[in-house]
């Protein structure tokens, strides 16, 4: 277990560039506090300290506004940035190297026993206010950007946005699920040995955005074209035509 936090505490160095030594990071990041917190809390839960753990897990929530169910199983060198608002399922299972930005829930979507909530692979990075809801997998090197919604799988190496979650990138590793998934085709993300903050890249965007883009493009070409005809229109000699709003 020292090694764990040893490693939990050594990776915010890695991913928050405000970091500054061992000790403010242990005094000042209750993200840190949290997944201490947590890693106790399991180790109770496994050895069926139901209620303590469960009780160390409220005393954490309280401190630190980040509630993790002590029966969710999270990897080596996990961090969560800023914190507040995070929530972790208890069947939550999440891979090595997972960052969690603030407002994140890995959430269920029914009531009945056994998994029900998503399953993390590693080196995924999830978004500010994103949320990842059921009992299916988010693969390996996976980014789901901020305020996104998630319903079902997301593959390997690929970047979720939108509402509900949309693929809009694969990285350079991605397999071929992510590309046949991807939106645009010609879309890359950043190569999965890079952290992005936030997980998305400067070239990632709402596929609706993109749709809604285009429209408005379509929409003033047919305007130019009318104000064209108009203006052919009353040149000619006794005709008189309407107006067209700018």
């Amino acid at each position: 277990m020292w090694q764990l936090i040893k490693e939990d505490v050594n990776c915010v160095f890695e991913r928050d560039p405000a970091s500054r030594n061992v000790f403010e990071i242990l005094t000042s990041y209750p993200g840190v506090h949290a997944i201490l917190f947590h890693r106790l809390n399991h180790w109770l839960w496994g050895k069926g300290l139901k209620w303590l753990s469960r009780f160390l897990s409220y005393f954490a929530r309280w401190i630190t506004s980040i509630e993790i169910h002590p029966g969710a199983t999270i990897g080596r060198r996990f961090f969560i940035d800023h914190g507040i608002g995070v929530v972790i399922g208890e069947t939550a299972e999440i891979g090595d190297d997972v960052t969690l930005y603030q407002g994140v829930t890995l959430g269920g979507r029914k009531m009945k026993p056994g998994k029900r909530h998503p399953t993390l692979g590693n080196n995924v990075i999830v978004g500010a206010g994103a949320k990842i809801l059921g009992p299916f997998t988010v693969g390996d090197n996976a980014r789901i950007g901020s305020n996104a919604v998630v319903l079902e799988e997301v593959p390997r190496g690929a970047t979720v946005v939108g509402i509900p979650g949309k693929v809009v990138s694969c990285q350079d590793d991605a397999g071929q699920k992510c590309l046949e998934l991807v939106s645009d085709k010609s879309a890359t993300a950043a190569p999965a040995t890079t952290f992005t903050q936030y997980g998305v890249s400067d070239g990632a965007t709402d596929p609706d955005e993109a749709t809604i883009a285009a429209l408005q493009h379509e929409v003033d070409e047919l305007k130019t074209l009318v104000l064209g005809l108009q203006r052919d229109l009353s040149s000619e000699p006794g005709r008189k035509t309407g107006t067209v709003a700018e």
